[in-house]
């Protein structure tokens, strides 16, 4: 049994939410993060004995806020909450999605921040640690206040309603009955955005590095030079990521017999841009990644609901705007779709006979006859051309809600569509880059390629054979792609490439 990760509301990170979310990692809560939660809840006791006017707790919600609630509607304001906010529609998010926004949502309110009981966090602890994962809709959230309608249905397991409560009884927890401010505690806040961007983020790097070993087996294939990628090239321009880039592609070409073959006599005298710009192209997808990622870090351990409970003080603001999660997923999804399609030049060069450097066209055993990578190549330009539309940012979108109320919000839940989305086809242009780029290996032989390479080629070959005749590509490109997404292909996964 793994340690489990132990929640405080400080010191989540990435690695914590997708060892929760997609190995079923037990979770546990620090206990003195419950000293904090059972300190913050009796403020907001407190503040309501006093009659103090608070936001959600004796007053409607948005545009509703000026109605004043009587002390004993209090609990069927927050029931009533739950219910009406859970409208989402669409295809339910996937499990890990889900687990992501569980943890990060016990997470936040074991911050001390959100005035609830310590029952609330631990029922959803419970939950994780059971396998009681509701039916979630992917639809319906325009970020702000939060996601609404995710954790909405999320908060109906919890107080053992419809089909999500059934999911909880299920496993034999038993529901909670809200009290004053939990069900808004509950769903203000960025979870269902910031899980899924967290678990995105950890998949875009894996894409990320493993575009290199695809870019330095395509130079291979066509007989390109490494010069390029000298280090005083890049130090010269110092960007952190563009070094990291070229220091890769180094690390995969060291020692290679093709390069050595055609170093005299070549008339060439510098390569395409798709291949001698990789460093600066996949340099810069990695500075927004880097950037992107500093957002969710930051994300993951912020007090995201409204009002917020600070010694003593309910205090009402916007800490719920998802705004810097929808940016940062937007920026994704564009580095993203830069990303798909250098990879898809670099493959357009392995396969046409134009710009191959003397391989088949198509990379066929008999061209004419057969018709080797020409379709897989149109395969990888319609997902490029798909990316491209996926990044338009979604956080520019705004439509106005709740009677104006909510009247600048971020569409947060559409950049973590588009991202994941444009991730997944950046995932299959990557695996045809990585299949036509072996092939071309296949008839450079005898000669090998450079050691990191040379380990990328015989892992691709455990997933897919060579190509000795026309078959369907579809089998093939879903095996290699999955096995990009899962890190098969990382130059810096143990066994691989440096």
């Amino acid at each position: 049994m793994p340690a489990p990760v132990t929640l405080d509301g400080h010191s989540l990170s990435i690695a914590d939410v997708v060892a929760v979310a997609r190995r079923d990692v037990p979770v546990a809560i620090a206990p003195q993060a419950l000293a904090a939660v059972t300190a913050s809840r009796r403020t907001v006791e407190a503040a309501v004995a006093r009659g103090d006017t608070i936001y959600g707790v004796n007053t409607g919600f948005g545009k509703l806020a000026h109605v004043r609630i009587k002390p004993e509607q209090a609990r069927e304001l927050q029931r009533n909450l739950i219910r009406s906010h859970a409208s989402g529609v669409g295809e339910p998010l996937p499990r890990d999605a889900v687990r992501a926004m569980m943890v990060l949502r016990a997470n936040v309110l074991v911050r001390g921040t959100s005035g609830v009981r310590p029952d609330l966090p631990a029922l959803i602890v419970a939950m994780l640690n059971a396998g009681a994962h509701p039916r979630v809709p992917s639809q319906g959230s325009v970020g702000a206040s939060g996601d609404l309608a995710p954790l909405a249905h999320l908060a109906l397991a919890l107080i053992g309603e419809e089909e999500e409560g059934a999911t909880l009884r299920g496993k034999g927890l038993q529901p909670i009955t809200l009290e004053p401010k939990e069900g808004l505690a509950f769903v203000n806040g960025t979870q269902a955005q910031t899980g899924i961007a967290a678990l995105l983020v950890h998949d875009a790097w894996i894409l990320w590095r493993t575009a290199h070993a695809a870019a330095a087996m395509s130079l291979e294939a066509v007989r390109g030079t490494p010069a390029p990628f000298d280090a005083r090239i890049h130090d010269a321009r110092p960007y952190p990521f563009q070094q990291r880039s070229a220091a890769l592609l180094r690390g995969l070409l060291a020692d290679s017999a093709i390069r050595e073959s055609h170093r005299e006599g070549d008339p060439r005298v510098q390569d395409a841009y798709s291949l001698r710009c990789t460093p600066q192209v996949l340099g810069a997808v990695g500075e927004a990644l880097g950037f992107a990622e500093r957002l969710v870090v930051t994300e993951l351990n912020a007090a995201t609901d409204n009002p917020l409970v600070f010694d003593g003080d309910v205090i009402s603001g916007g800490n719920f705007h998802g705004q810097p999660i929808a940016l940062a997923l937007d920026v994704m999804a564009i580095a993203l779709a830069t990303l798909a399609g250098l990879a898809e030049r670099r493959l357009e060069r392995i396969v046409n006979p134009d710009l191959s450097s003397g391989l088949p066209p198509f990379l066929a055993r008999q061209p004419g006859i057969e018709s080797g990578f020409m379709t897989p190549q149109i395969v990888a330009a319609a997902l490029v051309a798909e990316c491209r539309i996926l990044a338009t940012p979604a956080s520019v979108q705004s439509v106005p809600t709740e009677g104006n109320q909510e009247d600048v919000v971020p569409m947060g839940m559409t950049a973590a569509w588009k991202a994941g989305r444009t991730l997944a086809n950046a995932a299959r242009v990557v695996a045809v880059e990585l299949m036509a780029g072996a092939q071309g290996l296949e008839f450079l032989k005898p000669l090998t390629p450079g050691r990191g390479v040379a380990r990328t080629f015989a892992a691709i070959r455990k997933a897919v054979p060579a190509l000795d005749g026309d078959r369907p590509f579809t089998a093939d490109i879903e095996r290699v792609a999955a096995g990009v997404r899962d890190g098969a292909f990382d130059p810096d996964a143990p066994g691989e490439a440096p």
